[in-house]
C-alpha cells in the first residue's frame, strides 16, 4: 500500500484540523484584537493601519502557489515544518514592530503563512491521505478548525491583558513553535506527497466508476484498489471552465463575507439594530458555518460540486437581498445563520472539488492558486463596500450590489463544464479516428 495511504484518517483530520485552528493568529479575526493596541503604541492612524494591512494581504496571496507548488514537490510534513517557523517569526517580527514599514512586513509574512499556508497544508494533507468519505472528513476539518479559530480573539484579548500586546504576539508565535512543528514532525507521520492517490472520493454522478485493480498491493486482499489517477498537467487544469467556477465562487463568497463582516455593526446598525446585537449576530453566523461545512462536506461525495457551489452561491445572494427586511429579532438571526452557512459551504465545496474533478497529483499547486485569489479577495472586499457608502450614504445598495455578484457567480458555476481528463480526451481521439477510417 502507498504510503500515502498509510496514515490513519482520524489522526491526520485531527492533527489538520488543529493546524487550521492555529492559524487564528495570521486570520482577520485574531489580528483585529491588536489592531487599536497599534495604533496608539505607534502612534499612526486607523487609515494608515489598515492600508498597511491592505498591502500585507495582496502580497502575502502572491506567495501561496508557491506554497503549493511546495507541498507537491516536497510533501506536506516539511512545507509545515517550514510554515510553522516562519509564521512564528512574523509573529515576532509585528511584536517588536516600530512603524508603518515594519508592521507592513509583518503583515505579509503573517497572512502569507497563517491564514494562506496553514490552511492550505491542513485541507491538503486531509485531501491526499484519504479517499471514502473525503467531502465529509475535510468539512468535519474545516468545522473543527473554524471553531478553533472563533476562540482565537477571546484567547488573545485576555492574554494582552495580562501581558500587553507585544508579549501576547510574541506568546502566540512560541505557541506555533511548541503544537505545529511536533505535528509535522510526528503527527502527520504517513502522509506523502499528493501523486497517486485516487481521484474521486464517492459517487457523485461525476464520478467515473472506474474498474476495479487486478493487481498491485492490493490485488488478493479482499478490498478493491483505487482507480489509477489520471494525469492531469497543471496548465491543463486551469483551463477548464470548473476549476474556475470553483475558485471564482470561493473568491466571490472571501470577498462578499469580509466586506460585510467588516462593516456589521454599522450596517446592522442600519437595520436597528444594537452595537451589541450586531456583535452578538456573528454567533449564530459561526454556529451555522460550522454545521454548513458539515453538511456541504458530506453532500459533496455524493452529489456534483458544480451543484453545491450553486446552491452555496444563491444562498448567499439571498440572505443579502434579504438584508433590508432585517429587523432585531428572529430576522437577524436568520440572516446571520444564511450568511455564515453560505461562506462555510462554499469553502467546503471548493476543498473537496479539486480532487474530485482532478485527483491530488497537483493538488497542492491547486489549492495554493485558489487560496491566492480567495485572500486577495478579502483584501479589496471591506473597501469595495466602504467606498459603495460612501457613494449612496447608506449600505443597503453596496450591499445589493454585492447580492448581484453572487446571483451572477451562481450562474456561471451552472454552466461550467465537466472537465475531462486528458488520457480520456486521446482516447476518445484515437477511437474517432479508427471509427473514421472504418468508415
Amino acid at each position: 500500500m502507498r504510503a500515502a495511504r498509510q496514515a490513519s484518517p482520524v489522526r491526520v483530520v485531527v492533527a489538520s484540523a488543529l493546524v487550521l485552528a492555529l492559524s487564528g493568529p495570521g486570520q482577520t479575526a485574531g489580528i483585529s484584537v491588536f489592531v487599536d493596541h497599534v495604533i496608539a503604541d505607534l502612534d499612526v492612524s486607523r487609515s494608515a493601519v489598515s492600508l498597511a494591512y491592505m498591502a500585507g494581504t495582496l502580497a502575502g496571496a502572491l506567495a501561496l502557489p508557491w506554497l503549493g507548488r511546495a507541498v507537491d514537490r516536497f510533501g506536506v510534513r516539511p512545507v509545515l515544518g517550514g510554515v510553522a517557523l516562519g509564521f512564528g517569526g512574523f509573529l515576532v517580527l509585528l511584536a517588536c514592530v516600530q512603524e508603518l514599514v515594519g508592521l507592513t512586513a509583518g503583515f505579509v509574512g503573517v497572512r502569507a503563512l497563517g491564514q494562506g499556508g496553514m490552511s492550505l497544508v491542513a485541507t491538503t494533507a486531509v485531501a491526499i491521505s484519504v479517499t471514502r468519505n473525503r467531502g465529509f472528513l475535510l468539512g468535519l476539518t474545516t468545522s473543527a478548525g473554524t471553531a478553533g479559530i472563533s476562540l482565537f480573539p477571546l484567547f488573545a484579548e485576555r492574554l494582552v491583558a495580562l501581558l500587553g500586546w507585544r508579549h501576547t504576539l510574541a506568546a502566540e508565535a512560541v505557541l506555533i513553535w511548541v503544537v505545529v512543528l511536533p505535528l509535522a514532525l510526528w503527527g502527520l507521520r504517513g502522509v506523502a506527497r499528493a501523486a497517486g492517490t485516487a481521484p474521486r472520493s464517492g459517487p457523485g454522478p461525476e464520478a467515473d466508476p472506474g474498474p476495479e485493480a487486478e493487481s498491485g498491493p492490493e490485488a488478493g486482499s479482499g478490498e478493491p484498489a483505487a482507480p489509477p489517477e489520471p494525469r492531469w498537467p497543471l496548465r491543463d487544469i486551469v483551463r477548464t471552465s470548473v476549476f474556475w467556477a470553483m475558485a471564482g465562487g470561493v473568491a466571490c463568497s472571501g470577498l462578499v463575507v469580509t466586506a460585510v463582516f467588516f462593516h456589521q455593526i454599522a450596517l446592522l446598525g442600519e437595520q436597528g439594530l444594537t452595537p451589541t446585537q450586531a456583535a452578538a449576530n456573528f454567533l449564530p453566523q459561526t454556529v451555522a458555518g460550522l454545521g454548513a461545512a458539515l453538511l456541504f462536506g458530506s453532500a459533496a461525495d455524493r452529489f456534483s460540486p458544480k451543484v453545491l457551489m450553486c446552491a452555496a452561491m444563491a444562498l448567499q445572494a439571498l440572505a443579502l437581498a434579504l438584508l433590508p427586511l432585517v429587523a432585531p429579532g428572529l430576522g437577524a438571526l436568520l440572516y446571520g445563520m444564511a450568511l455564515g452557512a453560505a461562506a462555510s459551504g462554499a469553502r467546503a465545496v471548493e476543498n473537496a472539488a479539486l480532487p474530485f474533478y482532478f485527483g491530488t497529483a497537483n493538488l497542492g499547486s491547486l489549492r495554493g492558486l485558489t487560496q491566492a485569489v480567495a485572500v486577495a479577495s478579502t483584501a479589496v472586499g471591506p473597501i469595495l463596500l466602504s467606498l459603495a457608502h460612501g457613494w449612496a450614504g447608506s449600505y443597503r445598495p453596496g450591499v445589493l450590489g454585492l447580492a448581484l455578484i453572487c446571483a451572477l457567480m451562481a450562474v456561471a458555476v451552472c454552466f461550467a463544464r465537466r472537465p475531462v481528463p486528458p488520457g480520456d480526451r486521446a482516447n476518445a481521439t484515437a477511437a474517432g479516428w479508427r471509427r473514421a477510417r472504418k468508415g
